[in-house]
């Protein structure tokens, strides 16, 4: 990939701004996206990630508050799209990661709650309460007393219903004994969806860059390991990269030897192009931010008042029914399970908010009493 700069990153970016600040006592690159607030203030999560250069921390903030914008019109939910990356140059100590967040949260309350956001990759609902000590504008710390602060399960449980609903149409049924599952990443959301694997009858191959990690986890569910450089050769009938995005690309779409691609990583494909290449390869796709929406969409519910939590689980499961229509959908119509989806979000976004009309982060907080 070549290599670019902060302005040539921006040059060819569609959305309403981006925030860029340097913590000096950290050295972090601090740097919020707001993608589009058309149907609600933009809210996504805060990563916090060391980077080789801070370009790459700018180009994952672009990419993800985009995928959160259409991960929010794919649900109907009134968000908008955003992101924070917090790009760090070298892992902190502990005072440091808290006076980090702080400041954050901080700069946070400069947007006067045009953007709200919660935890993501690299952050935890301990960081939040952190953040929340200075700032209203985080989801996941307010509000019920009893309800969950870490959105992973779900998320997990999400990615399990959309892998169940590609199987069911990739080899017409949704059962997964003898299926070979492919866990990349066994973090938060990937440690949970290999349990939901193997209790399903699943066979699970468990690769991580934590050797230790992916060992222990595949002897608890009679698993197999993978090596990092071998996933893309592994045979398997579903690949699910559950760790860092564009992992999907030119090279590897050549390698995989798999029939369906279903995962929780965020901006699976290194490129648009890359959609296409899967279908030319005669492989099913579920798109990121419909099949990893679950998190989101159980918090959301959750600080709505939706009564039992069995009852968002079950929304939550409603995702693999989502996914089916989409690509039903694609197949009365021969375009990519890409394009379907981002069709269909679009049409949301096109209509416009279906909600009171909500101007701030603050505004919607009150709506949902978060």
């Amino acid at each position: 990939m070549i290599e670019q700069g902060f302005f040539e990153l921006l040059e060819h970016w569609d959305g309403l701004g981006v925030l860029v600040r340097q913590d000096a006592p950290t050295g972090t690159w601090i740097f919020l996206a707001i993608h589009d607030d058309t149907l609600g203030p933009a809210t996504g999560g805060c990563r916090l990630k060391v980077y080789d250069r801070p370009e790459d921390g700018l180009r994952d903030a672009l990419r993800l508050s985009e995928g959160m914008t259409y991960k929010w019109a794919a649900m109907d939910f009134p968000f908008g799209g955003g992101k924070t990356v917090l790009a760090i140059p070298r892992p902190l100590q502990e005072d440091e990661r808290r006076g980090l967040l702080l400041r954050f949260g901080e700069l946070l309350n400069s947007l006067g709650g045009r953007y709200g956001t919660g935890a993501d990759l690299g952050t935890t609902s301990d960081d939040m309460q952190t953040i929340a000590e200075v700032s209203e504008y985080v989801i996941g710390v307010h509000g019920r007393s009893d309800g969950p602060m870490d959105p992973s399960p779900f998320t997990a449980l999400g990615v399990f219903a959309g892998i169940r609903s590609a199987v069911g149409h990739r080899f017409g049924s949704s059962a997964l004994d003898g299926r070979k599952v492919l866990v990349q990443g066994v973090g938060a959301v990937g440690g949970p969806l290999v349990h939901h694997l193997a209790e399903a009858g699943a066979t699970v191959l468990v690769s991580d860059a934590d050797t230790e990690v992916a060992s222990q986890l595949a002897a608890a569910v009679s698993g197999v390991v993978v090596a990092p450089p071998d996933v893309y050769m592994t045979e398997c009938d579903v690949y699910a990269p559950c760790a860092v995005g564009a992992t999907l690309n030119k090279e590897s779409i050549g390698s995989l030897q798999c029939a369906i691609v279903a995962g929780a990583a965020n901006n699976q494909l290194e490129s648009p192009d890359d959609a296409g290449r899967l279908v030319e390869r005669g492989i099913l796709y579920a798109p990121d931010y419909v099949i990893n929406g679950g998190g989101a969409m159980a918090f959301t519910l959750i600080y709505q008042g939706l009564e039992p939590l069995s009852a968002v689980e079950e929304r939550v499961l409603g995702i693999g029914a989502h996914l089916t229509s989409i690509f039903e959908e694609c197949e009365r119509t021969g375009i990519s399970p890409v394009v379907t989806a981002r069709s269909q979000a679009e049409r949301v976004l096109a209509r416009g908010p279906g909600h009171a009309d909500m101007s701030s982060f603050a505004d919607l907080r009150g709506r949902l009493a978060l």
